[in-house]
Protein backbone atom coordinates (compact mmCIF):
# COMPACT_ATOMS: atom_id res chain seq x y z
CA UNK A 1 0.00 0.00 0.00
CA UNK A 2 1.34 3.41 -0.92
CA UNK A 3 1.13 6.35 1.45
CA UNK A 4 1.00 9.92 0.32
CA UNK A 5 3.96 12.00 1.37
CA UNK A 6 3.86 15.65 0.37
CA UNK A 7 6.68 16.78 -1.85
CA UNK A 8 9.21 19.33 -0.65
CA UNK A 9 7.64 21.94 -2.97
CA UNK A 10 4.19 21.30 -1.49
CA UNK A 11 5.56 21.70 2.05
CA UNK A 12 7.16 25.03 1.14
CA UNK A 13 3.94 26.31 -0.47
CA UNK A 14 1.87 25.18 2.52
CA UNK A 15 4.29 26.91 4.87
CA UNK A 16 4.14 30.13 2.84
CA UNK A 17 0.34 30.00 2.75
CA UNK A 18 0.25 29.59 6.53
CA UNK A 19 2.67 32.50 6.95
CA UNK A 20 0.53 34.76 4.73
CA UNK A 21 -2.61 33.83 6.69
CA UNK A 22 -0.92 34.58 10.03
CA UNK A 23 0.46 37.92 8.77
CA UNK A 24 -2.98 38.94 7.50
CA UNK A 25 -4.72 37.86 10.71
CA UNK A 26 -2.36 39.52 13.18
CA UNK A 27 0.00 42.02 11.52
CA UNK A 28 -1.03 43.72 8.28
CA UNK A 29 -4.10 43.51 6.09
CA UNK A 30 -5.16 45.12 2.81
CA UNK A 31 -8.42 47.09 2.72
CA UNK A 32 -10.32 48.88 -0.02
CA UNK A 33 -11.59 52.37 0.79
CA UNK A 34 -15.16 52.94 -0.41
CA UNK A 35 -16.90 56.29 -0.66
CA UNK A 36 -15.86 59.89 -0.18
CA UNK A 37 -16.13 60.28 3.60
CA UNK A 38 -12.34 60.60 4.03
CA UNK A 39 -11.82 62.98 1.11
CA UNK A 40 -9.49 64.77 0.47
CA UNK A 41 -7.09 62.50 2.43
CA UNK A 42 -8.53 59.38 0.79
CA UNK A 43 -10.66 59.88 -2.28
CA UNK A 44 -12.26 56.43 -2.41
CA UNK A 45 -11.33 53.20 -4.17
CA UNK A 46 -7.77 53.27 -2.77
CA UNK A 47 -6.22 50.04 -1.58
CA UNK A 48 -4.54 50.60 1.77
CA UNK A 49 -2.52 48.53 4.22
CA UNK A 50 -3.83 48.48 7.78
CA UNK A 51 -1.33 47.89 10.57
CA UNK A 52 -3.13 45.54 12.97
CA UNK A 53 -0.35 45.05 15.52
CA UNK A 54 0.47 48.67 16.41
CA UNK A 55 -2.38 48.95 18.93
CA UNK A 56 -1.25 45.82 20.77
CA UNK A 57 1.58 47.99 22.14
CA UNK A 58 0.17 51.52 22.02
CA UNK A 59 -3.14 53.34 21.98
CA UNK A 60 -4.49 55.39 19.08
CA UNK A 61 -3.26 58.97 18.79
CA UNK A 62 -4.94 62.14 17.60
CA UNK A 63 -5.07 62.19 13.82
CA UNK A 64 -4.59 58.45 13.31
CA UNK A 65 -6.70 57.11 10.46
CA UNK A 66 -8.21 53.88 11.74
CA UNK A 67 -10.33 51.02 10.45
CA UNK A 68 -13.00 49.79 12.87
CA UNK A 69 -15.99 47.44 12.85
CA UNK A 70 -19.50 48.83 13.29
CA UNK A 71 -22.35 47.14 15.14
CA UNK A 72 -23.40 45.74 11.75
CA UNK A 73 -19.93 44.13 11.45
CA UNK A 74 -19.03 46.51 8.62
CA UNK A 75 -15.53 48.01 8.36
CA UNK A 76 -15.29 51.80 8.30
CA UNK A 77 -12.33 54.17 8.08
CA UNK A 78 -12.19 57.49 9.97
CA UNK A 79 -9.79 59.85 11.74
CA UNK A 80 -9.31 59.83 15.55
CA UNK A 81 -10.38 63.19 16.98
CA UNK A 82 -11.06 62.38 20.63
CA UNK A 83 -9.45 60.04 23.16
CA UNK A 84 -10.81 58.94 26.56
CA UNK A 85 -11.39 61.95 28.82
CA UNK A 86 -11.62 64.47 25.95
CA UNK A 87 -14.64 66.67 25.34
CA UNK A 88 -15.42 67.20 21.64
CA UNK A 89 -17.82 69.71 20.10
CA UNK A 90 -18.55 71.38 16.77
CA UNK A 91 -19.39 75.07 16.77
CA UNK A 92 -19.38 77.76 14.07
CA UNK A 93 -17.98 75.34 11.49
CA UNK A 94 -15.02 74.15 13.55
CA UNK A 95 -14.19 71.13 15.72
CA UNK A 96 -13.14 71.79 19.31
CA UNK A 97 -11.38 69.38 21.64
CA UNK A 98 -11.24 70.32 25.34
CA UNK A 99 -12.29 73.86 24.45
CA UNK A 100 -9.55 74.45 21.85
CA UNK A 101 -10.24 74.72 18.13
CA UNK A 102 -8.43 72.04 16.15
CA UNK A 103 -6.02 72.97 13.37
CA UNK A 104 -6.97 70.55 10.59
CA UNK A 105 -5.04 71.39 7.42
CA UNK A 106 -6.26 68.19 5.73
CA UNK A 107 -9.84 69.56 5.50
CA UNK A 108 -11.28 71.33 2.45
CA UNK A 109 -14.33 72.91 4.05
CA UNK A 110 -15.77 74.10 7.32
CA UNK A 111 -18.15 71.75 9.08
CA UNK A 112 -21.89 72.32 8.72
CA UNK A 113 -24.03 71.76 11.76
CA UNK A 114 -23.51 71.69 15.49
CA UNK A 115 -22.41 69.02 17.93
CA UNK A 116 -23.05 69.42 21.64
CA UNK A 117 -20.13 68.83 23.98
CA UNK A 118 -19.53 65.07 23.95
CA UNK A 119 -17.27 63.44 26.53
CA UNK A 120 -15.24 60.47 25.32
CA UNK A 121 -15.60 57.72 27.90
CA UNK A 122 -12.92 55.25 28.95
CA UNK A 123 -12.24 52.55 26.36
CA UNK A 124 -13.73 54.58 23.50
CA UNK A 125 -12.74 56.93 20.66
CA UNK A 126 -14.45 59.82 18.91
CA UNK A 127 -13.87 59.64 15.14
CA UNK A 128 -14.78 61.87 12.20
CA UNK A 129 -14.45 61.55 8.45
CA UNK A 130 -12.33 64.21 6.74
CA UNK A 131 -15.26 65.02 4.47
CA UNK A 132 -17.18 66.21 7.53
CA UNK A 133 -20.26 67.31 5.61
CA UNK A 134 -20.66 63.87 4.00
CA UNK A 135 -19.54 61.32 6.58
CA UNK A 136 -21.17 58.74 8.82
CA UNK A 137 -19.04 58.93 11.97
CA UNK A 138 -19.22 59.38 15.76
CA UNK A 139 -21.85 62.09 15.34
CA UNK A 140 -24.27 59.38 14.19
CA UNK A 141 -22.60 56.12 15.31
CA UNK A 142 -21.63 57.30 18.77
CA UNK A 143 -18.32 56.60 20.44
CA UNK A 144 -16.26 53.75 18.99
CA UNK A 145 -15.24 51.02 21.48
CA UNK A 146 -11.50 50.32 21.38
CA UNK A 147 -12.15 46.60 20.99
CA UNK A 148 -13.76 47.36 17.60
CA UNK A 149 -10.60 48.95 16.20
CA UNK A 150 -9.04 46.74 13.51
CA UNK A 151 -5.90 48.84 13.10
CA UNK A 152 -4.26 51.99 11.78
CA UNK A 153 -4.16 52.81 8.06
CA UNK A 154 -0.47 53.25 7.31
CA UNK A 155 0.02 52.99 3.56
CA UNK A 156 -1.79 53.70 0.30
CA UNK A 157 -0.99 50.98 -2.26
CA UNK A 158 -3.17 51.99 -5.19
CA UNK A 159 -3.72 53.92 -7.29
CA UNK A 160 0.02 53.93 -7.92
CA UNK A 161 0.19 57.72 -8.39
CA UNK A 162 -1.22 58.10 -4.85
CA UNK A 163 1.06 55.46 -3.26
CA UNK A 164 2.59 56.61 -0.03
CA UNK A 165 2.56 56.66 3.75
CA UNK A 166 -0.47 58.06 5.56
CA UNK A 167 0.69 60.51 8.19
CA UNK A 168 -1.61 62.04 10.80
Amino acid sequence: MRTFLPSKGFSILAGLALLVILIKMFLFSPYMVHGQSMSPSLKGEERIIVNKWTYYFATPSYGDIIVFRTDENRNMIKRVIGLPGDVVSIESGYVFRNGERLDEPYLDKRVRGFLERTEVTEGHLFVLGDNRNNSLDSRQLGLIPMDRVVGRADLILTPLDEMGVLVP
